[in-house]
């Protein structure tokens, strides 16, 4: 693939992840609108016509495959103790951001060749945080369009219902796979929103359920811990070796403009009925594993740089980015190397929410699971 093609794919791939972060504060103006918002309306189906999970090829990641799935990739250079003799191994549940750009629909076919090429690439460089410690399955599932997160008509509300739909079918395949053991849960953008009612609806009615989970990786999707993390079946994390828990985070450089996100956000009726606040916000500092604080560079042990111009490959670079909690989101600071040239307005880094903290992920997901070993 050609440099310019790849750089016009990563320019999709930005406006995709932003729509999944905008989601719930329907941004976006009246032209973004015209041209994003799925031509006719929802047209309902049979749940009978979803993706069969028995099915590999409705999975992007599964593991012992061959060839290896794209959730086992590793960066150029890593160097870590082994981690496989331990037992028992955790097994991870990743849900993909917003891959589908189309208006033809509200929701995307499994065998669309463009939008899963892009979440091939979204589970490479960030559910790969897991392999370490665990079995990956990232599912395929008929997303959301891109924008259904434009619109908050009964069109994108039953979008958004589908795609979970075909989610819960694959997270009851998931559970039938590893029947027992410690699991993680994660996602990012639109599979973050989906994440969180999984959390609410599945894992909250079931204590046996919540026991197993190592924890929930809500990244890039804005939490309340008063309002929200109540009905989640599992509370914040505001300890590093804490299992059982949940970490959630967005992160933005100096100056940070955040306004788009606190005047929506704000005043919203969360899961309790509650309204929901800025200084609710649940940010857990990557670095560092609890809820809020300030952790300097030279105590992230690697942010994901691309080693060539598209991008296919990247290598691990410690103490670079420092992250401190700050009015409810993460701030980041230190060397902020060259990871691309999609840094948002306002100087938000929400593509790169994963990148930037990707060996303190691998190493927050292994701390935690020797914690729910040891309880």
């Amino acid at each position: 693939m050609c440099a310019r093609r790849f750089l016009l794919l990563m320019f999709f791939l930005t406006m995709l992840t932003v729509a999944g972060a905008f989601a719930l504060f329907q941004f976006g103006g009246s032209v973004l609108k015209r041209q994003t918002i799925p031509t006719g309306r929802f047209v309902p189906v049979a749940q009978a016509n979803g993706p069969d999970y028995i099915q590999t090829d409705n999975w992007i990641a599964l593991p012992d495959t061959v060839p290896p799935s794209p959730a086992e990739w590793r960066p150029d250079g890593l160097v870590e103790q082994p981690t496989e003799s331990q037992s028992p191994r955790a097994a991870t549940f990743f849900l993909h951001p917003t891959t589908y750009l189309k208006r033809d629909r509200w929701n995307a076919p499994v065998g669309d060749r463009e939008s899963q090429d892009r979440a091939r690439l979204f589970v490479r460089s960030q559910a790969s945080a897991f392999n370490a410690i665990s079995a990956v399955y990232a599912p395929k599932y008929r997303q959301a369009a891109f924008g259904a997160f434009l619109d908050d008509s009964a069109d994108a509300r039953a979008a958004l219902d589908l795609a979970y739909r075909d989610i819960d079918r694959a997270f009851t395949r998931f559970l039938a796979q590893v029947p027992d053991g410690p699991l993680i849960l994660a996602g990012h953008s639109q599979g973050a929103l989906h994440l969180v009612r999984l959390l609410r609806e599945r894992v909250a009615s079931d204590p046996a359920l919540a026991r197993r989970i190592v924890a929930a990786y809500v990244v890039g999707w804005p939490i309340s811990t008063a309002a929200d993390v109540p009905r989640m079946g599992l509370p914040a994390c505001t300890r590093a070796r804490q299992a059982n828990c949940i970490l959630s985070w967005q992160s933005f450089a100096e100056p940070a403009n955040t306004d788009l996100f606190t005047d929506a956000y704000e005043g919203t009726a969360g899961f309790t009925g509650a309204k929901r606040r800025r200084e609710d916000m649940l940010c857990v500092n990557p670095l560092s594993g609890i809820t809020g604080g300030a952790m300097a560079a030279r105590t992230n042990p690697g942010t994901l740089v691309p080693t060539n111009l598209s991008m296919s490959n990247a290598t691990s670079n410690s103490g670079l980015v420092g992250a401190r909690c700050e009015r409810g989101f993460l701030l980041i600071d230190g060397e902020l190397p060259d990871l691309g040239p999609f840094v948002l307005p306002g100087n938000n880094y929400h593509v790169y929410d994963y990148a930037l903290f990707w060996a303190a992920i691998r190493s927050d997901a292994a701390r935690r699971l020797e914690a729910w070993r040891e309880q």
